[in-house]
């Protein structure tokens, strides 16, 4: 089948600049040609020439391999790398709602996701996790120089952040999905929490008993939206249409976190990357491929969401027990201590 890698390139383009500027403008200046000369190459009466395609993608970042399909075993990813990287809470969480934001505005947006562990967006719920596991990862993954040293303590979120965060989860929210969980949700989050324990990172010991309390009404709140079928804020209560919700239980394991998502237009997959960082990409093979494996998952997992009560109430029973685990476990610790 012949493609036509031309209008290919004008709505890759159209994706990046996310109606944030003409299609005319932002290419007419990037060629420094008329807008009327952008839109007939848009509409094929003029072609690109290989000039003008270089152009467009160095400025426009995709690659022209991947456009060409020079090997189709081969994909290209975005990611945020580390170097250069001015790493904080608010930068880490702007770049999560500028994605949203723009799934948001597309026709009939959907999401499938496989939750490894932590269900970060769920997580924004309770900034005081989302705090810890950010500080985790940049203090003992990537090894930040500045938190060499440096205990975690409690602060209170500042407003920005928490209003940042407030935003992702509400977009997030008002987007459907279909969400599975295994049977390890929280389990390596709960062994960070008692590791920094152990290790003395917390600047007061009992810190660790607060955030395992919070985990607890993070389960709790899940479970509640589960049971729903809605996703809502914390404290706030389920809308009467829209957000819809659809919790899966996999009695297995997802090997990493994917996001799949959807739109009328066109699809596209973050997978999570050393960590808390993550890959995307909109190569279609790619993408189809796994939105494939994904509803395989789906199929071999079974539905908790508005339905099979017993076994909603199993699995976040399983989950709470874990986690009151843990909590004896640091509660002796510092009987001891004393």
């Amino acid at each position: 089948m012949r493609i036509d890698h031309q209008a290919e390139i004008f709505e890759i383009i159209k994706r990046k600049i996310k109606g944030n500027d003409s299609l005319g403008n932002a290419v007419g200046e990037v060629l420094s040609i008329s807008q009327d000369a952008v839109y007939r190459r848009f509409r094929g009466d003029t072609l690109l020439t290989i000039y003008e395609i270089e152009k467009l993608a160095k400025h426009f970042d995709f690659s022209i391999d991947s456009l060409f399909e020079m090997n189709k075993n081969k994909i290209v990813f975005d990611f945020q790398a580390f170097s250069g990287y001015d790493f904080s809470m608010d930068s880490y969480l702007q770049n999560m709602l500028d994605s949203v934001v723009h799934l948001k505005k597309q026709k009939n947006p959907k999401l499938t996701l496989a939750i490894n562990n932590t269900p970060f967006l769920q997580l924004l719920n309770f900034p005081h996790l989302v705090r810890f596991k950010l500080f985790f990862w940049a203090k003992t993954h990537l090894q930040l120089e500045e938190l060499k040293n440096q205990l975690f303590q409690h602060e209170k979120v500042s407003d920005q952040t928490f209003a940042i965060g407030k935003e992702v989860l509400r977009v997030y929210n008002s987007i459907p999905s279909k969400e599975v969980y295994d049977p390890e949700l929280l389990r390596g989050f709960t062994r960070e929490i008692y590791y920094y324990f152990n290790a003395q990172h917390f600047q007061e010991p009992e810190y660790a008993l607060f955030l395992l309390d919070n985990l607890d009404k993070f389960v709790d709140h899940l479970k509640d939206q589960a049971a729903q079928g809605k996703k809502f804020l914390y404290t706030t209560q389920a809308p009467a249409s829209g957000n819809d919700f659809e919790m899966y239980h996999n009695e297995t394991l997802n090997a990493t976190t994917t996001i799949h998502y959807k739109t009328d237009d066109y699809s596209g997959l973050f997978i999570a990357h050393n960590i808390m960082n993550t890959l995307h990409t909109t190569d279609e093979v790619y993408v189809t491929d796994s939105e494939s494996v994904l509803l395989k998952q789906i199929a071999n997992s079974s539905m908790i969401s508005t339905v099979n009560e017993k076994d909603r109430n199993n699995y976040f029973a399983q989950v709470k027990s874990m986690i009151n685990g843990y909590r004896k476990k640091i509660e002796a610790d510092l009987e001891v201590r004393e």
